[in-house]
């Protein structure tokens, strides 16, 4: 049994992460935002004390309001992010990093290398980039893990949006322009929950196999409700203009999960189908 220390972990990652844990039996505590601020560097380093293992889901993901509350997500996503990691080094503790897509440019057309440029274009993905140097940077014992495309039970999601769009209007029109990898939090959670035993420092990806778009996402989310997959129709970014640009292509590879012998996550619609009864409380 290792001991755990989860912050942020009221959110839709954390609160799966949290449960995954303690069915593997570990022991977790498991914090929020109300419980601890991670910009209280004190009450960080008195959080961290005696856990093995410490896994940041606390975040700033407002991903628009990012673009005109940089300093705000900024302070969170990178002070914070270098609060946990310094506290994690000095207590010896394994120091595990939630990260984004969105350090990326979105500009490739192969999946991007964990070792890939980061190239962000938003606010979002530069506060988030910086959060990840500043782990590297304070704790050599760390795992900065990406994902991307999350969706989950416990929280405001994609599916979910769509299965309530589908019950109020005949068609839906979603983007067919932008790709990646839906991937599901129960997914992510056992993920980390590998990495943290077996794998040395680095950077990983954790994101469903194969790739889509929002469109071909959306289409498989009403399959599963049993409507028609037609009442879903294409449409492009410029239909939907949004304050924080959104990258075309988040596609990333697994290449370093393969090296360390870690599988990863299965195909995306796979791994879908296993998720939507609870997702969509089917």
């Amino acid at each position: 049994m290792t001991s755990w220390l989860v912050t942020g972990a009221r959110g839709m990652l954390g609160t799966d992460l949290v449960d995954v844990l303690r069915a593997a039996g570990h022991e977790v505590t498991a914090l929020g935002r109300t419980d601890l601020d991670v910009l209280d560097a004190s009450a960080v380093h008195e959080a961290v004390a005696g856990h093995a293992v410490v896994v940041n889901c606390a975040a700033w993901t407002a991903v628009d309001d990012a673009e005109s509350h940089e300093t705000e997500a900024h302070a969170v996503n990178a002070v914070g992010a270098g609060n946990v990691a310094t506290a994690a080094a000095a207590h010896g503790a394994r120091m595990v990093h939630v990260s984004t897509d969105y350090v990326f440019d979105g500009a490739a057309s192969t999946p991007y290398a964990e070792d890939a440029p980061t190239r962000p274009v938003g606010a979002y993905g530069r506060t988030k980039a910086a959060g990840e140097e500043l782990v590297r940077a304070n704790a050599p014992d760390h795992l900065v893990v990406r994902t991307a495309w999350l969706y989950g039970a416990h929280g405001p999601c994609f599916p979910r949006t769509i299965a309530r769009l589908l019950a109020e209007r005949e068609q839906v029109a979603v983007v067919d322009d932008q790709r990646g990898q839906p991937t599901w939090t129960r997914d992510v959670a056992q993920l980390v929950e590998r990495l943290a035993s077996r794998a040395p420092a680095g950077t990983y990806h954790a994101t469903s196999s194969g790739e889509t778009t929002w469109f071909g996402f959306a289409r498989a989310v009403a399959a599963a409700l049993d409507l028609d997959p037609a009442r879903v129709t294409p449409t492009t970014s410029d239909a939907f203009v949004r304050p924080a640009p959104r990258p075309a292509f988040s596609v990333l590879g697994h290449e370093a999960l393969r090296a360390v012998g870690i599988a990863p996550i299965g195909h995306w619609h796979e791994r879908w189908r296993e998720a939507a009864p609870a997702v969509l409380d089917l």
